[in-house]
């Protein structure tokens, strides 16, 4: 028998009001931001369903492993021979020591637990048990690893925790027009930085998905690209928000200066070689799509207040396997602009938290947060994420 599912622990009223229409509604409660008890709520249902875990290059050949923290668990990843990645529980059959460390990676033919040495197949299947050879009552088939949900798209890993979400497919529906013609899957990965942000990771996203504050605090990002340009992209059936800004017309891509020092992405329009899109994944992946490079953001949640991102520039082939290719004027441009958002996000945090807040208006530019907060506020509820499928399933 199921569990019953219990709503997040917030005013009912307050939740409404976030999901009243837009230009009526309110942000979320402050205690969304703020309560440990909605935080673990968080963890146990945003944070258990699908999430992006890393990239697939991270793990490109046969025998590769690595453990990593994944919600309020560590799991543990590993390609077969047969090239397909598996994710398993990071705990050993025999008396649950960590297969890996969390953080840890290794390569090699076999998984090996470290403590007593039961060997496991990259499959799962354990095919060694040190002591029991021989014995008749001990079936080893019976011992294999914990298989979790796993899967690839696009050149990044997904993971269900439950195993009962609903198909990937289903939460990422209407991206693939968005994300296919930049293949991300065929970039590679040229910078990387990682920070530990000191506010909570629904105020991440929610900076992430306007440009209302651009004028105050990124005046580079200003020289580069108009902050009252582009718009937002429809709601849709999966769980996630976008939108697009244009470009200068001195500017080709997102820099200091507005130049490029890499090569367009091979298959872009014209329209996609003139904008930057900003889509972000529920809960945990920001994707920034420029003519030249894309740029993600993936946020691992610490505590109500905490969030540990890593931010990855990816680059075309033609252009990161070039002598001498330099990566830095896209990666010192959005480090600024990072850390600029940072300071912000930590501000918003220290607000949230002064016991004064109240849940506050959004400007008609804000369109893209009031997607991003009703989509939190229903799967507080037990709503689907996607609003036409919540839709759909509230007028049935």
């Amino acid at each position: 028998m199921s569990t019953p599912f219990t709503p997040a622990p917030l005013s009912a009223e307050g939740l409404a009001r976030a999901m009243a229409p837009f230009g009526q509604s309110r942000m979320l409660p402050t205690q969304a931001y703020t309560s440990d008890e909605v935080f673990q709520w968080e963890l146990e249902h945003f944070f258990s369903g699908w999430q992006c875990i890393g990239r697939s290059d991270e793990l490109a050949e046969p025998g590769m492993q690595r453990a990593q923290q994944v919600g309020a668990t560590s799991v543990f990843l590993a390609r077969g021979e047969d090239g397909i990645l598996r994710a398993f529980a990071n705990a050993c059959r025999h008396r649950g020591h960590e297969l890996l460390p969390c953080g840890g990676s290794r390569t090699a033919r076999a998984i090996t637990c470290p403590y007593h040495s039961w060997a496991f197949s990259l499959e799962g299947n354990l095919i060694g048990a040190r002591g029991y050879v021989g014995d008749p009552d001990f079936d080893m088939s019976q011992f294999g690893l914990r298989a979790l949900r796993v899967q690839e798209w696009h050149g990044w890993i997904f993971l269900d925790l439950t195993g009962q979400a609903d198909p990937l497919d289903a939460h990422l529906d209407g991206l693939q027009a968005r994300i296919s013609p930049y293949a991300p899957e065929r970039l590679r990965v040229c910078g990387r930085h990682e920070y530990v942000v000191q506010a909570n990771w629904k105020v991440i996203i929610e900076n992430y998905q306007e440009c209302y504050h651009c004028s105050s605090i990124h005046p580079e990002l200003c020289r580069v690209s108009p902050p009252d340009s582009g718009e937002n992209w429809e709601p849709s059936p999966g769980a996630w928000v976008g939108g697009w800004q244009d470009l200068r017309p001195h500017a080709v891509t997102m820099s200091l200066d507005g130049t490029s020092q890499g090569v367009m992405i091979p298959g872009l329009n014209a329209a996609e070689q003139r904008r930057i899109d900003y889509l972000g994944i529920f809960p945990n992946l920001l994707v920034s799509l420029h003519p030249d490079y894309v740029m993600t953001h993936r946020m691992i949640p610490l505590s109500p207040g905490r969030t540990w991102v890593e931010c990855l520039w990816a680059f075309p082939e033609e252009a990161a396997g070039r002598e001498g290719f330099d990566p830095a004027y896209a990666i010192d441009f959005w480090d600024i602009t990072n850390r600029e958002d940072w300071g912000a996000c930590e501000s918003v945090q220290r607000g949230l938290s002064s016991g004064l807040a109240e849940p506050g208006p959004l400007s008609p530019s804000e369109d893209a947060i009031y997607q991003f907060v009703t989509m939190v506020a229903r799967g507080y509820l037990g709503l689907p994420l996607g609003v036409l499928a919540a839709t759909a399933q509230t007028t049935a």
